[in-house]
């Protein structure tokens, strides 16, 4: 029986967790320069805390599962519970603004489609414990700086960004009740899914008929930032007028961070998960029809919903399968090969001992260091060392017993010299970078 890797999973062979690899090396790397520190969590948790998030209705989108002790628990399909649990456990003792990322596997019980898998890693980047939309730009900022790291711009990718607060204010304001903007903002969030046929019946059904489908549909398609901030800021109480300022601090943020000209103000975007409380935003591609890349927003009572103190956040969620889709359909992924910094060739097989002895001492400084296991001739042991993508070429030969010398050939430029074994190995990589720099003279 041929057993095949179940459905929505992947296998990553050497190609592929180079490419994984790099990937996450970025990541890193951004949420780093921007001061922030990595955490993680279990594979899977307590299936209540994700109903305690989502409601029961999360019970079919995850894999869960009862242990021996009639426990149930899920694999998770999100960070942002296990952050928030983590979170309100230690609330009282960790340092404020919490800046903290992760890049967790996790798993969601869904059809496998493009750009959407069962199993997938994702990027997390969420400041806590901060009020000031100035965290809500920086975590808008960190997003950006990734995405100008691997080569994207804003003809190939935008932010779009609105705020559940003004559109509160905005749609209350126009006749909405209260009671039924959360209706409203989950139909919102799949409106580009439907038809105008569609979303007029749902609206209808859902939201009544004190403002018509047409009218929201027109309202959010056609309505610039400083119409909207007039609109909230222009209501009769403070709460319009709040997210009014509360927004245009955060716009103004983004151009001091250098990151507006990725941005983009749309009223449609609202996030379909109900413990955003603030603003919002996705990073959607502008031409290829992925979902979107990134999504996130301020959420200030999620640690309270999990029966902690509260304690604000702002963050987003990356996953790797949209992202690396985007990046190859747009042609940005590098050609990435298996990489060794030495590569030992033995010219005579009474010399291998003498291989094996100097691999040794060479991967004890940190260099990558193979050599072929078959005794063949010079020519088959440099073509192995080229398939390798070595830099450099140490050649054992007859110089090592007769003067104590090794050939140092440098594999990119052909060049080549000896050096006593001694000095070598007490210095390689001083030796090595010596030989970089005799071969660019």
């Amino acid at each position: 029986m041929k057993i095949q890797s179940p459905p929505g999973m992947r296998d990553f062979y050497p190609e592929d967790m180079r490419l994984q690899n790099w990937l996450f090396e970025h990541w890193r790397g951004v949420s780093r320069s921007f001061g922030f520190s990595e955490y993680e969590g279990p594979i899977f948790e307590f299936l209540a805390l994700y109903e305690a998030k989502s409601g029961p209705g999360i019970v079919s989108e995850v894999f869960n599962f009862q242990d021996r002790g009639e426990r149930h628990f899920a694999i998770r399909p999100e960070m942002t519970p296990t952050l928030a649990r983590m979170v309100a456990a230690r609330a009282n003792t960790l340092s404020r603004p919490i800046k903290w990322f992760s890049l967790p596997r996790m798993c969601r019980a869904e059809r496998p489609q493009r750009g959407r898998l069962r199993e997938f890693f994702q990027w997390n980047v969420d400041i806590l414990g901060m009020d000031d939309v100035l965290a809500d730009a920086e975590v808008i900022a960190v997003a950006v700086a990734f995405l100008k790291r691997v080569g994207l711009t804003p003809e190939d990718v935008v932010v779009k960004l609105s705020s559940r607060a003004l559109a509160t204010a905005i749609l209350t304001g126009t006749g909405l009740a209260e009671d039924q903007v959360e209706p409203a903002f989950q139909l919102i969030d799949r409106a580009e899914k439907l038809s105008p046929d569609a979303f007029e019946e749902q609206w209808s059904a859902q939201c009544g008929q004190a403002i018509s489908a047409a009218t929201v549909l027109e309202l959010l398609a056609g309505t610039d930032l400083d119409a909207c901030l007039s609109m909230a800021g222009s209501g009769s109480g403070d709460t319009g007028r709040g997210a009014a300022e509360e927004f245009r601090a955060l716009w103004d943020n983004l151009a001091l961070f250098g990151v507006q000209d990725f941005c983009e103000f749309d009223l449609r975007t609202v996030r379909g998960l109900a413990y955003y409380t603030g603003p919002v935003f996705e990073v959607k591609t502008r031409k290829l029809g992925l979902r979107a890349l990134f999504g996130g927003g301020r959420y200030d009572n999620l640690t309270q919903v999990l029966g902690g103190p509260r304690v604000t956040g702002v963050g987003f969620g990356a996953g790797d399968v949209p992202m690396l889709e985007c990046l190859k359909d747009l042609g940005r992924l590098p050609t990435l090969g298996d990489e060794l910094d030495v590569f030992i060739i033995d010219a005579d097989a009474e010399l291998f001992p003498k291989v094996l002895e100097i691999a040794g001492k060479l991967r004890q400084t940190g260099l990558t260091v193979d050599f072929s296991y078959k005794r063949q001739g010079l020519g088959k042991q440099f073509k192995q060392a080229s398939a390798r993508n070595a830099r450099t070429a140490v050649i054992v030969g007859s110089e090592l017993t007769e003067r104590g010398e090794l050939t140092i050939k440098n594999l990119t430029t052909g060049d080549q010299r000896t050096v006593a074994a001694e000095t070598f190995l007490a210095d390689p990589r001083g030796e090595l970078t010596n030989q970089k720099t005799v071969a660019s003279r």
